[in-house]
């Protein structure tokens, strides 16, 4: 039921590598203290909305877009799995593919949340230049924000110039300001870039966060932010990735905001201000508020209202909706009472409806924006404008596109085009049919013309061929053919055409699920008593056979080692292959650990009084199958090897000695064939 291999930065060692450099910075007993204290749901729950089902938690998945969820966390395996992408692993893998970390950045990250000191052996210097770099921004960022944070608080200029800026003419308080980590950059164009070498941060590392800019005549730095009050950007777990500063200046000569620019850390098409201070309050209110600005989300929240969040000067993009729709569906935009970009932004939110989404739209009364209502207004009183005045999205559109057609049929015509246009983008039909149903009384329009009109949107766009009243036909049509099926799904079993390295996966999921398991095997007419792993490694090791896949060999190593020392039928701990140290044993171990779990028989076999096979009875198909396929793919192998060196320039006696080891090969082939003949009889 649960395949995730954690991305590592570009220009890196190889995997494996890495792995024992890992391996060397944190002693293994720390290690272990780590994995025994971290607790998934805790730290996954950082990330996205977790459902309780049963004993297991679910959610929809943070690494690829879905509708319905497929991710679930185990708290007893202390693992996670997608169904959809494939990823799983434990807390820690989890950290690495989510946050970008090394996997020593991971287990510390996870340290320091329960208290666990963490001692590291000295890095060479090629260490240190690999798993620092990243590290240095967020830390050069950290100390910009503490600066400019301090300069607004207790600098003459900061206080007079951007203190006076956020109380009086912002209205927003102290508590507000320092949860926000609003600050002021000094007017003198390279204080900060100067206190920053003072205080000893690198000249790169100023260049690459954009704190700083070099001049072309001497090549000196110079502030970007400088007289602006400057705005923190965190990222979703809180660490500041960017900054945005606001000018108070009136010249219009000059850019109104200046932000970060692109870098190792800070991708601004992948962030949401305010993100990081709303996840929870979009958890518990179950739908996200999206405005404009800085202000606007600070405003709201020093207002109550805390499931807000803003783009921040880009236009919407598909992973920051992905990134609400980690923890909500629905998301209601906020429109100025007098906003100009209205029309601007229509064709952008139609993202919004790709990904699934719900979405609704309040315009404020004019001349508000969510600023300045924020301000007037209680929470309660916010709250309750929303809810009274909020409109489904598409019907808002309509409603405007007819008020700007004002009667003209040309426009209108060119209106029914638009609408079928954001219809599209609908992905559940039962969806589509209901805004078309409604899109066409409020426009006054004949329903089949707006059918066919997103239709031919779809076809062009997705490649659905189909109108949604012809689905609706044909799915009626189907259900009166097609008889109830089974809600089952047969285990699936390795057959004849089977890979290598599928046969090998097999081998090593009935090794870690079942190798403590015993099964009756049937030899000729007498029924032996099998041990499962005994089976498997006596097979290949009369052979001297070892596996291609190199994770799937130190899985079979490992659990050999152990399997052992504790002797047969005694079932080795999984936790050896969920928390090792190479996150790909890892991640392949809750692959195949889990692999089979969400195929549960329902009741309906029982109904209908059909068999299913117990655990023991598949082993005694499965194991021996699975090993005798493996073999005879193995010998195949070596056969087309040989037949390779007969196609060369070869002496007699060398080409009868290779005749002779293929004809013994081809023996124990048609043996091996035979042998699963009788199995599937």
């Amino acid at each position: 039921m649960w395949n995730q291999i954690p991305r590592v930065r570009e220009a890196r060692a190889p995997l494996s590598g890495i792995l024992r450099i890992f391996a060397r910075m944190i002693d293994r007993e720390t290690v272990d203290r780590i994995y025994a204290a971290a607790n998934i749901v805790d730290i996954v729950g950082d990330y996205v909305t977790l459902k309780r089902k049963g004993v297991n938690y679910v959610a929809c998945c943070p690494f690829h877009n879905e509708k319905t969820p497929s991710f679930v966390v185990s708290p007893s395996k202390g693992v996670y799995k997608c169904f959809g992408c494939g990823k799983g692993g434990n807390a820690v893998t989890f950290l690495m593919e989510h946050e970008s970390l090394t996997y020593p950045e991971a287990l510390k990250m996870v340290a320091k949340r329960y208290g666990i000191e963490v001692h590291e052996k000295e890095l060479t210097e090629e260490e240190v230049r690999r798993n620092d770099d990243r590290e240095s921004m967020f830390a050069l960022n950290g100390w910009a924000a503490d600066y400019f944070a301090n300069y607004l608080r207790h600098e003459s200029e900061g206080m007079s110039v951007g203190m006076s800026y956020f109380r009086q003419k912002r209205g927003l308080t102290d508590a507000t300001i320092a949860k926000f980590g609003l600050g002021f950059c000094p007017s003198k164009g390279d204080r900060m870039s100067k206190d920053a070498l003072a205080a000893g941060y690198k000249r790169e590392f100023l260049l690459s966060t954009g704190l700083s800019l070099a001049r072309e005549s001497d090549g000196s730095l110079y502030d970007r932010f400088r007289d602006r009050v400057i705005f923190p950007v965190h990222n979703i777990s809180g660490r500041i990735v960017a900054f945005g500063g606001r000018t108070l200046r009136t010249d219009k000569q000059v850019a109104k905001y200046q932000n970060s620019p692109e870098s190792e850390i800070y991708s601004k098409k992948r962030e949401l201000y305010g993100l990081y201070f709303a996840k929870k309050a979009i958890q518990q209110e179950e739908y996200a508020i999206l405005v404009e600005g800085y202000l606007d989300v600070i405003s709201m929240h020093q207002a109550g209202i805390e499931n807000v969040v803003a783009s921040s000067g880009t236009s919407l993009t598909t992973e920051q909706i992905r990134l609400i729709g980690r923890f909500t569906k629905n998301i209601t935009v906020i429109y100025d009472g007098d906003s100009a970009g209205i029309h601007a932004s229509l064709r952008g939110i139609d993202m919004i409806l790709k990904e699934g989404m719900n979405v609704r739209v309040v315009l404020l009364p004019e001349p508000e924006d969510p600023d300045s209502f924020a301000h007037s207004h209680t929470a309660e009183e916010v709250r309750a404008y929303i809810r009274d005045n909020e409109q489904d999205f598409l019907e808002f559109k309509a409603r405007l596109l007819l008020q700007d057609a004002q009667g003209d049929p040309i426009r209108k015509a060119s209106l029914i085009g638009d609408m079928a246009q954001s219809i599209a983008q609908v992905p559940v039909t039962i969806q589509r049919s209901v805004y078309i149903k409604e899109c066409a009384r409020i426009m006054d329009i004949d329903e089949r013309i707006l059918i066919g009109e997103v239709a031919r949107k779809r076809l062009t766009t997705s490649g659905d061929r189909e109108t949604d009243e012809f689905l609706r036909r044909q799915t009626a049509r189907q259900r009166q053919e097609t008889p109830p099926q089974p809600e089952v799904e047969y285990k699936q079993h390795v057959e004849a055409g089977s890979s290598v390295e599928a046969l090998e996966r097999e081998i090593v999921k009935y090794l870690l699920k079942y190798g403590h398991c015993s099964f009756d095997f049937k030899e000729g007419r007498t029924m032996v008593a099998c041990n499962v792993a005994e089976v498997i490694f006596s097979e290949l090791s009369d052979d001297n056979i070892e596996f291609r896949n190199p994770v799937y060999a130190k899985i079979m190593a490992l659990y050999r080692e152990q399997w052992e020392q504790l002797g047969t039928g005694v079932e080795v701990p999984v936790h050896l292959f969920l928390n090792h140290v190479d996150p790909e044993v890892c991640n392949a171990s809750v692959d195949l650990l889990t692999s089979d779990d969400n195929y549960v028989p329902s009741d309906m076999w029982r109904r209908k009084e059909v068999h299913v096979e117990s655990d023991e009875e598949l082993l005694a198909v499965g194991v021996p199958k699975a090993v005798t396929l493996y073999k005879s793919k193995v010998v195949e192998g070596l056969i087309r090897d040989l037949q390779k060196q007969l196609s060369g320039e070869l002496s007699e006696e060398q080409e009868s000695e290779i005749m002779q080891r293929m004809a013994g090969y081809n023996r124990v082939k048609v043996a091996m064939a035979r042998k699963l003949r009788r199995m599937i009889l």
